[in-house]
């Protein structure tokens, strides 16, 4: 049975031993990981921005960000803004879960303390386009609750 959603948070320090386990933790869930309704956003000036949040077992994890020129996943750190461009709400979200299934996990995390979590890249074409969050023991996977909420508002 895969990981599970994380339940109360724990407190202390970190077992650094564990990190291996939320790497493989993300890897178990990595074949499980859908794509949920694109968010859409629109600017004054008619510009564009897409996110594609990822979903696993009915909660949003990270966003992909989606760039509606190349018609692929943007890397972190990198969310495009396009103007006169059609948009493709269905294209955005195929294109985005083929990739997350193309995607490997890499063999590292790194530790936020304000969360308690651990937090693993997830590169697809040598690019990281996600990051998961897992538990500090490396056994729940934790949801972005926030982006979860605003997955439902833009459900198709």
């Amino acid at each position: 049975m895969p990981p599970p959603i994380r339940g109360p948070r724990v407190s202390g320090p970190p077992n650094f031993g564990s990190a291996v386990r939320a790497i493989e933790a993300v890897k178990e869930i990595l074949p499980l990981i859908t794509a949920g309704s694109p968010i859409i956003r629109r600017g004054p000036a008619g510009e564009v921005h897409i996110d594609v949040p990822i979903m696993y077992m009915g909660f949003a994890l990270d966003r992909v960000h989606y760039d509606p020129y190349l018609r692929s996943p943007s890397p972190k750190g990198r969310p495009v803004s396009a103007i006169g461009v059609d948009i493709d709400p269905n294209a955005a979200r195929e294109i985005v879960e083929r990739a997350i299934h193309e995607s490997t996990v890499l063999e590292g995390a790194e530790f936020r303390e304000p969360e308690a979590a651990w937090v693993v890249p997830v590169a697809w074409n040598h690019l990281i386009i996600a990051h998961i969050k897992v538990s500090m023991d490396g056994s729940e996977i934790v949801p972005d609750y926030a982006l979860t909420e605003e997955a439902k508002r833009y459900a198709i």
